[in-house]
């Protein structure tokens, strides 16, 4: 017992003076603040890459405000970005100004190399005309779409492409869309045949059609119906549609007693089949047994 004090009291003795010996500026050091939240992830370099130019559709045709990348690989100095004047011109060098509108890449390219052959320039010249960015020819699309505005064709797309390029419809839009052509009559196309892959329902748009996609009109049904209330007008939508996309007839809901209210004149027999109107107040009746 006697040594087990003495020992305690000796380490004891020991610590107290190593508190002394070690120097006041180590105990007044303030301890490193704790990190609240999860560590930071170290960020690996990445190196930078330029963005991948667009790449057009052989067919397509160069207008004005197009920028075009003309280059010759026997020749860096010759290299050249020029943009699409709106008299259609590109200024390159040795062949000055050359007419590049209502040209495809191709043609442009076969143009410039027989200027450069012609004025003794290059007897083989090997050429490459590629477009950088795309501002002649896009379509306008309008409405309760994604990204409303103007979409550039640079090859031949179909309506669903520039839907798909705008994000699509709004859930709130209606169950078709109108393209207005630059050149022609104004067409109504349903979304579902655009949806469904129907190609004779999704034509090609060409530059200057004007696509819109109109919020839906509403309906208004109550009554003895399992889900009241409002909802979007589809196309060539009956009556009894309409029960059907209010979650059908209660157990004492009746589809002889059913009343619409139109233009604010009640329209007391009605037809379960004639067709729903923008606006259309349905009241479902109960039966009467």
């Amino acid at each position: 017992m006697i040594s087990c004090i003495r020992t305690l009291l000796i380490r004891g003795a020991i610590g107290f003076l190593m508190m002394i010996m070690v120097p006041e500026a180590v105990w007044a050091q303030p301890s490193a603040p704790i990190p609240i939240g999860p560590a930071p992830i170290a960020q690996s370099p990445v190196a930078a890459t330029a963005a991948s130019p667009p790449v057009a559709d052989e067919n397509y045709i160069i207008g004005p405000g197009d920028v075009v990348d003309v280059t010759l690989l026997e020749r860096t100095d010759f290299n050249t970005r020029a943009k699409v004047g709106t008299d259609g011109m590109i200024q390159l060098p040795y062949i000055g100004a050359i007419a590049a509108a209502d040209r495809t890449a191709q043609t442009l390219r076969d143009q410039i190399r027989a200027a450069l052959i012609k004025g003794g320039y290059f007897s083989n010249p090997n050429l490459s005309v590629q477009i950088a960015s795309f501002a002649s020819r896009y379509v306008t699309v309008l409405g309760a779409v994604g990204t409303p505005g103007l979409v550039p064709i640079d090859r031949a797309y179909r309506l669903s492409e520039v839907l798909a390029r705008v994000g699509g419809v709004h859930e709130n839009a209606a169950d078709y869309v109108i393209i207005r052509p630059a050149k022609g009559e104004t067409r109504k196309l349903s979304v579902k045949a655009l949806a469904i892959g129907d190609l004779t329902q999704d034509p090609y748009v060409s530059p200057g059609d004007t696509i819109f996609s109109p919020i839906a009109d509403m309906f208004y049904i109550s009554g003895q119906v399992k889900s009241p209330g409002s909802y979007p007008l589809l196309s060539d939508m009956s009556v009894r549609m309409a029960i059907a996309r209010a979650g059908g007839l209660t157990d004492m809901g009746s589809d002889k007693g059913v009343k619409i209210t139109r233009d604010g004149k009640k329209l007391n027999k009605v037809d379960i089949d004639s067709k729903v109107a923008p606006g259309d107040i349905i009241v479902i009746g109960e039966r009467l047994f």
